[in-house]
C-alpha cells in the first residue's frame, strides 16, 4: 500500500499540485494552498492542502503521512500562511495530532470522510496574533 500511495504522492508533486495552484485558496473551492519555507533552501513554496477552519485556526488532514516536505518545512519553521475560501491567515505552532485529537473538532462529514480514507494524521495550526 505504502508504494502506491507514494506514487500517487509523486504524481500530485509534480502534475496535479501545478494546476490545483490555479484555484486552491479561492473562495469557494475545496483545496487552500499552504505557503512555507524550504528548511535548508530558504525558497518559498505554495502547496494545495484541504485545511479546515477550526475555532482557533486550521485542521489539515496527512494522508501522505508525516515526512512530507512541506509538513517537514512548516514544523521547522513554526509558522505558515495559508490561503482558503478567498481569505489569508498566518497561523503557528504547527503540531501533529492524530486522528482521535482531530476527530471532534471536525465536521461529521469530514470525519466519515478522513476515516475511510484511512487518514491517521493530521496537523493543527493556530491562527498568529496580527503582529506576528
Amino acid at each position: 500500500m505504502r508504494s502506491v500511495r507514494d506514487a500517487v504522492r509523486i504524481f500530485n508533486k509534480y502534475a496535479l499540485n501545478p494546476a490545483m495552484l490555479h484555484l486552491a485558496g479561492r473562495k469557494h473551492w475545496y483545496a487552500a494552498v499552504i505557503q512555507h519555507t524550504g528548511r535548508s533552501s530558504g525558497k518559498r513554496y505554495s502547496t494545495p492542502v484541504v485545511a479546515d477552519r477550526v475555532p482557533d485556526g486550521f485542521i489539515l488532514p496527512l494522508p501522505y503521512g508525516t515526512r512530507v516536505d512541506w509538513l517537514r518545512n512548516v514544523l521547522a519553521a513554526g509558522r505558515a500562511t495559508i490561503q482558503a475560501s478567498g481569505q489569508t491567515y498566518n497561523v503557528i505552532d504547527p503540531e501533529v495530532i492524530g486522528a482521535a485529537s482531530a476527530a471532534p473538532q471536525l465536521s461529521p462529514r469530514r470525519r466519515r470522510a478522513f476515516q475511510r480514507l484511512g487518514i491517521d494524521n493530521f496537523v493543527k495550526m493556530k491562527l498568529a496574533a496580527p503582529e506576528d
